[in-house]
Protein backbone atom coordinates (compact mmCIF):
# COMPACT_ATOMS: atom_id res chain seq x y z
CA UNK A 1 0.00 0.00 0.00
CA UNK A 2 2.43 3.56 -1.07
CA UNK A 3 -0.79 5.96 -0.81
CA UNK A 4 -2.81 6.58 2.35
CA UNK A 5 -5.87 4.37 3.14
CA UNK A 6 -8.78 7.03 3.80
CA UNK A 7 -11.10 7.33 6.54
CA UNK A 8 -14.51 8.53 5.01
CA UNK A 9 -17.16 9.01 7.40
CA UNK A 10 -20.73 8.30 5.49
CA UNK A 11 -24.09 10.40 6.64
CA UNK A 12 -27.34 8.64 4.76
CA UNK A 13 -29.31 11.61 4.93
CA UNK A 14 -33.48 11.41 4.86
CA UNK A 15 -34.87 14.97 4.54
CA UNK A 16 -33.09 17.28 6.74
CA UNK A 17 -31.99 14.20 9.52
CA UNK A 18 -29.04 12.24 9.15
CA UNK A 19 -30.64 8.37 9.49
CA UNK A 20 -29.09 4.72 9.88
CA UNK A 21 -30.80 1.44 9.27
CA UNK A 22 -29.99 -2.19 8.96
CA UNK A 23 -29.46 -3.76 5.62
CA UNK A 24 -30.07 -0.45 4.32
CA UNK A 25 -34.04 -0.89 6.15
CA UNK A 26 -35.86 0.72 9.24
CA UNK A 27 -34.15 4.30 9.05
CA UNK A 28 -33.80 5.85 12.44
CA UNK A 29 -33.06 9.39 12.49
CA UNK A 30 -29.81 10.77 14.65
CA UNK A 31 -29.57 14.28 14.21
CA UNK A 32 -28.28 17.42 12.41
CA UNK A 33 -26.14 16.12 10.20
CA UNK A 34 -24.32 19.47 9.45
CA UNK A 35 -23.42 19.14 13.59
CA UNK A 36 -21.92 15.33 12.66
CA UNK A 37 -19.74 16.38 9.47
CA UNK A 38 -18.35 18.92 11.47
CA UNK A 39 -17.49 17.08 14.48
CA UNK A 40 -15.60 14.74 12.00
CA UNK A 41 -13.81 17.08 10.17
CA UNK A 42 -12.56 18.73 13.42
CA UNK A 43 -11.73 14.29 14.68
CA UNK A 44 -9.71 14.60 11.22
CA UNK A 45 -11.92 12.63 9.08
CA UNK A 46 -9.90 12.14 5.45
CA UNK A 47 -13.40 12.86 3.54
CA UNK A 48 -17.26 12.76 4.21
CA UNK A 49 -19.61 11.06 1.86
CA UNK A 50 -23.71 12.18 2.10
CA UNK A 51 -26.25 10.17 0.64
CA UNK A 52 -29.65 11.42 -0.13
CA UNK A 53 -31.20 8.06 0.61
CA UNK A 54 -35.05 9.09 -0.60
CA UNK A 55 -34.14 10.80 -3.59
CA UNK A 56 -35.67 8.41 -5.90
CA UNK A 57 -39.37 9.47 -4.06
CA UNK A 58 -38.15 13.52 -5.60
CA UNK A 59 -36.48 12.46 -8.54
CA UNK A 60 -33.86 14.80 -7.43
CA UNK A 61 -31.16 15.05 -5.08
CA UNK A 62 -32.25 17.47 -1.98
CA UNK A 63 -29.10 18.17 -0.16
CA UNK A 64 -27.49 21.25 -1.68
CA UNK A 65 -28.57 23.46 1.34
CA UNK A 66 -26.85 21.20 3.22
CA UNK A 67 -23.44 21.07 1.50
CA UNK A 68 -23.81 24.20 0.95
CA UNK A 69 -24.02 24.44 4.85
CA UNK A 70 -21.01 22.05 5.45
CA UNK A 71 -18.44 23.33 3.49
CA UNK A 72 -18.81 26.81 5.61
CA UNK A 73 -16.71 24.80 8.38
CA UNK A 74 -15.56 21.50 6.58
CA UNK A 75 -12.17 21.41 4.50
CA UNK A 76 -12.02 17.84 3.65
CA UNK A 77 -13.23 16.36 0.06
CA UNK A 78 -17.27 16.09 -0.41
CA UNK A 79 -18.63 13.30 -1.83
CA UNK A 80 -22.83 13.09 -2.67
CA UNK A 81 -24.96 10.76 -3.83
CA UNK A 82 -28.56 9.89 -4.07
CA UNK A 83 -30.91 10.85 -6.71
CA UNK A 84 -28.27 11.87 -9.73
CA UNK A 85 -28.67 11.44 -12.84
CA UNK A 86 -28.10 14.09 -15.39
CA UNK A 87 -24.43 16.41 -16.36
CA UNK A 88 -26.67 19.34 -14.92
CA UNK A 89 -27.13 17.52 -11.94
CA UNK A 90 -23.69 16.91 -10.98
CA UNK A 91 -23.09 20.64 -12.47
CA UNK A 92 -25.12 21.71 -9.40
CA UNK A 93 -23.48 19.44 -6.74
CA UNK A 94 -20.11 20.15 -7.57
CA UNK A 95 -21.45 24.31 -8.19
CA UNK A 96 -22.76 23.74 -4.30
CA UNK A 97 -19.45 22.94 -2.96
CA UNK A 98 -18.98 18.70 -3.54
CA UNK A 99 -15.67 17.61 -5.08
CA UNK A 100 -17.14 14.28 -6.14
CA UNK A 101 -20.81 12.37 -7.03
CA UNK A 102 -21.64 9.09 -6.12
CA UNK A 103 -24.44 7.50 -8.74
CA UNK A 104 -26.21 4.31 -9.02
CA UNK A 105 -29.23 4.26 -10.47
CA UNK A 106 -28.34 6.40 -13.53
CA UNK A 107 -25.65 4.30 -14.49
CA UNK A 108 -26.96 0.95 -14.34
CA UNK A 109 -30.01 2.89 -16.80
CA UNK A 110 -26.89 4.63 -18.96
CA UNK A 111 -23.68 3.54 -18.80
CA UNK A 112 -22.23 6.25 -21.06
CA UNK A 113 -23.08 8.36 -18.28
CA UNK A 114 -19.69 7.61 -16.89
CA UNK A 115 -18.20 8.75 -19.94
CA UNK A 116 -20.02 12.66 -20.42
CA UNK A 117 -19.06 13.26 -16.94
CA UNK A 118 -15.62 12.01 -17.21
CA UNK A 119 -15.45 14.24 -20.05
CA UNK A 120 -17.16 17.10 -18.75
CA UNK A 121 -15.55 17.38 -15.01
CA UNK A 122 -12.77 15.05 -15.23
CA UNK A 123 -12.70 11.30 -13.77
CA UNK A 124 -12.08 12.06 -10.34
CA UNK A 125 -15.61 13.50 -9.96
CA UNK A 126 -17.33 10.78 -10.21
CA UNK A 127 -17.50 8.03 -8.08
CA UNK A 128 -20.00 4.91 -9.06
CA UNK A 129 -22.04 3.63 -5.98
CA UNK A 130 -22.81 -0.29 -6.19
CA UNK A 131 -24.79 -1.99 -3.54
CA UNK A 132 -24.07 -5.28 -4.08
CA UNK A 133 -26.39 -8.20 -2.45
CA UNK A 134 -24.89 -11.60 -2.27
CA UNK A 135 -26.02 -14.62 -4.63
CA UNK A 136 -23.47 -16.74 -3.67
CA UNK A 137 -20.21 -17.48 -2.19
CA UNK A 138 -18.63 -15.90 -4.97
CA UNK A 139 -21.48 -13.86 -6.74
CA UNK A 140 -23.35 -10.99 -6.01
CA UNK A 141 -26.18 -8.97 -7.32
CA UNK A 142 -26.16 -5.30 -8.15
CA UNK A 143 -29.28 -3.52 -6.60
CA UNK A 144 -30.24 0.03 -6.72
CA UNK A 145 -33.00 2.71 -5.14
CA UNK A 146 -31.29 2.09 -1.80
CA UNK A 147 -30.98 -1.53 -1.77
CA UNK A 148 -34.65 -1.87 -2.81
CA UNK A 149 -34.34 -2.74 -6.56
CA UNK A 150 -32.50 -6.07 -8.21
CA UNK A 151 -31.15 -4.97 -11.44
CA UNK A 152 -29.60 -8.61 -12.58
CA UNK A 153 -26.17 -6.76 -13.25
CA UNK A 154 -23.50 -9.26 -11.95
CA UNK A 155 -21.34 -7.29 -9.80
CA UNK A 156 -17.99 -8.63 -11.17
CA UNK A 157 -18.95 -7.89 -14.46
CA UNK A 158 -20.47 -4.38 -13.91
CA UNK A 159 -17.46 -3.28 -11.75
CA UNK A 160 -15.02 -3.92 -14.71
CA UNK A 161 -17.77 -2.30 -17.07
CA UNK A 162 -17.38 0.91 -15.32
CA UNK A 163 -13.59 0.62 -14.60
CA UNK A 164 -13.10 0.33 -18.70
CA UNK A 165 -15.60 3.46 -19.18
CA UNK A 166 -13.54 6.06 -16.63
CA UNK A 167 -15.19 6.10 -13.39
CA UNK A 168 -12.81 7.48 -10.54
CA UNK A 169 -13.83 5.08 -8.28
CA UNK A 170 -16.27 2.44 -6.49
CA UNK A 171 -18.48 2.83 -3.29
CA UNK A 172 -18.76 -0.54 -2.39
CA UNK A 173 -21.34 -1.20 -0.04
CA UNK A 174 -22.91 -4.98 1.10
CA UNK A 175 -26.29 -4.83 1.53
CA UNK A 176 -26.21 -7.91 3.67
CA UNK A 177 -23.57 -6.59 5.90
CA UNK A 178 -24.81 -2.86 6.02
CA UNK A 179 -25.83 -1.72 9.87
CA UNK A 180 -24.71 -4.86 11.56
CA UNK A 181 -21.81 -4.19 13.18
CA UNK A 182 -20.78 -7.94 12.11
CA UNK A 183 -17.53 -6.27 9.63
CA UNK A 184 -17.05 -5.63 5.90
CA UNK A 185 -17.88 -8.75 3.27
CA UNK A 186 -14.12 -8.94 2.78
CA UNK A 187 -14.64 -11.54 -0.01
CA UNK A 188 -16.60 -8.79 -1.96
CA UNK A 189 -13.81 -6.24 -1.40
CA UNK A 190 -11.03 -8.86 -2.46
CA UNK A 191 -12.88 -9.86 -5.52
CA UNK A 192 -13.78 -6.53 -6.90
CA UNK A 193 -10.13 -4.62 -5.95
CA UNK A 194 -8.45 -7.63 -7.61
CA UNK A 195 -10.31 -6.96 -11.03
CA UNK A 196 -10.69 -2.89 -11.03
CA UNK A 197 -7.33 -0.71 -11.21
CA UNK A 198 -9.44 2.42 -9.64
CA UNK A 199 -9.61 2.74 -5.85
CA UNK A 200 -12.37 1.04 -3.84
CA UNK A 201 -14.44 2.33 -0.58
CA UNK A 202 -15.30 -0.34 1.34
CA UNK A 203 -18.73 0.27 3.00
CA UNK A 204 -21.08 -1.64 5.07
CA UNK A 205 -20.74 -3.52 8.05
CA UNK A 206 -17.70 -1.86 10.40
CA UNK A 207 -18.30 -2.74 13.91
CA UNK A 208 -15.10 -2.36 15.40
CA UNK A 209 -11.29 -1.52 14.14
CA UNK A 210 -10.12 -4.59 13.54
CA UNK A 211 -13.03 -4.77 10.84
CA UNK A 212 -11.46 -1.82 9.20
CA UNK A 213 -7.80 -3.40 9.44
CA UNK A 214 -8.49 -6.70 7.78
CA UNK A 215 -10.52 -5.29 4.94
CA UNK A 216 -7.73 -2.88 4.23
CA UNK A 217 -4.95 -5.58 4.79
CA UNK A 218 -6.46 -8.45 3.71
CA UNK A 219 -9.41 -7.36 0.75
CA UNK A 220 -7.46 -4.55 -0.49
CA UNK A 221 -9.55 -1.64 0.13
CA UNK A 222 -8.02 1.62 -0.87
CA UNK A 223 -10.72 3.40 1.76
CA UNK A 224 -13.39 2.83 4.25
CA UNK A 225 -16.51 3.95 4.86
CA UNK A 226 -17.55 4.67 8.28
CA UNK A 227 -21.47 5.56 9.77
CA UNK A 228 -22.76 3.65 12.87
CA UNK A 229 -19.48 3.30 15.17
CA UNK A 230 -18.84 7.07 14.66
CA UNK A 231 -22.34 8.11 15.02
CA UNK A 232 -22.91 5.93 18.06
CA UNK A 233 -19.55 6.94 19.68
CA UNK A 234 -18.70 3.62 19.78
CA UNK A 235 -15.27 4.80 18.30
CA UNK A 236 -13.44 8.10 17.13
CA UNK A 237 -11.93 8.95 14.44
CA UNK A 238 -8.20 9.07 16.47
CA UNK A 239 -9.54 5.64 17.47
CA UNK A 240 -9.50 4.21 14.16
CA UNK A 241 -6.49 6.16 12.95
CA UNK A 242 -4.47 4.62 15.62
CA UNK A 243 -5.67 0.91 15.37
CA UNK A 244 -4.79 1.34 11.76
CA UNK A 245 -0.81 3.08 12.23
CA UNK A 246 -0.06 0.49 14.98
CA UNK A 247 -1.06 -2.21 12.13
CA UNK A 248 1.76 -0.16 9.94
CA UNK A 249 -1.20 0.61 7.58
CA UNK A 250 -0.41 3.71 5.74
CA UNK A 251 -2.95 6.27 6.55
CA UNK A 252 -2.95 10.54 7.43
CA UNK A 253 -1.15 11.42 10.49
CA UNK A 254 -3.06 13.83 12.29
Amino acid sequence: MSSNIRLISRLDIKGSHLIKGIHLEGLKKIGNPNDFAKKYYESGIDEILYIDVVASLYGRNNLEEIIKSTVKDVYVPITVGGGIRTIDDVRQILKCGAEKVAINTAITKNPDLITQIKKRFGSQSIVVSIEAKKITETKWEVYTENGREKTGIDVLDWVRKIDSLGAGEILLTSIDNEGTLKGFDNNLINIVSENVSIPVIASGGMGNADHAISVIKDAKADAIAIANVLHYEKLSVQDIRSSLIEKNINVRKY
